[in-house]
């Protein structure tokens, strides 16, 4: 199933029967079946109606409210999953610190492990860009998460480590954007916008997910809780944060998107994909998402969609004491 995106303004969501339909004044732009949809974001003035919405949560069915430059307002879920037990059990680990180590080792080690993955690709691709150094650094890193004895001290590891991952990033960018470093709210260039979109996509997908499966997703383990942060997600993502760094990549580097597909907010100097842009980099996006490869541990086919999901399960199991929690895998 894929993602259903909106950013058609002025438009509305409705239902008609078992499907959804999007409408502006009497032209219909979409019709589709519910049965084929992930999750619906919605960008700025689309307007929705309550019957529609019904349809969604039947069938469990999330709703994204963002902005229309794409910053996240909020979610519409149904009611919480009936999977109480998992809920209990996950604030019981939450007090438990040798779990709450481990387990953010675990997050750590697959989030160096998939930069290194993108970073070592790449330089068999362009053996003339040197990434020895960095590639260096977050090796040793990686190798010294083991060693941690807190998750203030993985922290630090942690961001010693993207410090330099992102100092040899901007030396992959091959086309006409460029990257001088990691600038977030506001990001004041394409390349820092790309990211934080499509960090903000993942985040939404993995907070859903989390949602269904009955966690909640606001108590984290290697990010701390905070008023209205959904820290779980947050945990999870770190993993897939180097993927959503690949697909910026080959998006650049194929000049897919350019300087023109941007636009600047003089309030703030933050940059935004403009709709047009929007639109072509969703219908990547969701090839990116729905590629199949082999998983690193079955062997299997799957697709990074289906690995957000497996690797919720993965911690469910694991907090529940059934099995070892082990990191994503991005394949090189």
């Amino acid at each position: 199933m894929a993602n259903l995106y909106l950013t058609e303004q002025g438009s509305t969501l409705r239902k008609t029967g078992d499907r959804l339909i999007v409408q502006k004044d009497d032209e219909v732009l979409l019709e589709v079946q519910c049965s084929k949809i992930n999750a619906v974001l919605i960008f700025g003035n689309v307007q929705f109606t309550t019957q529609a919405v019904h349809e969604l949560f039947e069938h469990g069915i999330e709703m994204a409210l963002l902005t229309r430059s794409g910053k996240l307002i909020g979610q519409l879920t149904s009611p919480f999953t009936k999977n109480i037990e998992l809920r209990i059990a996950q604030f019981g680990k939450y007090h438990d610190e040798s779990f709450r180590l481990d387990l953010s080792k675990a997050f750590v080690k697959g989030k160096l492990n998939n930069c290194l993955a993108v970073m070592k690709s790449f330089s068999v691709n362009h053996p003339e860009t040197d990434l020895s150094g960095e590639i260096t650094f977050i090796e040793s890193s990686a190798n010294s998460i083991k060693a941690a004895e807190s998750v203030p001290s993985l922290l630090g590891i942690e961001g010693s480590a993207a410090k330099s991952y992102f100092s040899g990033f901007g030396k992959m960018m091959l086309g006409s954007l460029t990257f001088a470093g990691r600038k977030k709210h506001p990001s004041t260039d394409p390349v820092n916008a790309l990211l934080s979109f499509g960090y903000t996509l993942i985040f939404n997908e993995i907070s859903s997910l989390l949602d269904g499966l009955g966690f909640d997703p606001y108590l984290g383990y290697f990010h701390t809780v905070e008023y209205g942060r959904a820290s779980l997600a947050n945990d999870i993502q770190e993993e897939f944060r180097p993927s959503v760094d690949r697909f910026t990549l080959y998006l650049v580097n194929n000049r897919m998107l350019d300087h023109y597909n941007f636009f600047t907010n003089p309030k703030d100097g933050s940059v935004y994909l403009k709709r047009e842009a929007m639109k072509k980099y969703f219908t990547e996006y969701e090839k990116y998402l729905n590629r199949e490869f082999k998983h690193s541990d079955t062997g299997e086919n799957t697709t990074l969609r289906k690995c957000f999901r497996s690797q919720a399960e993965k911690l469910a199991g694991f907090i529940k004491g059934e099995k070892e929690y082990t990191p994503f895998m991005l394949e090189t």
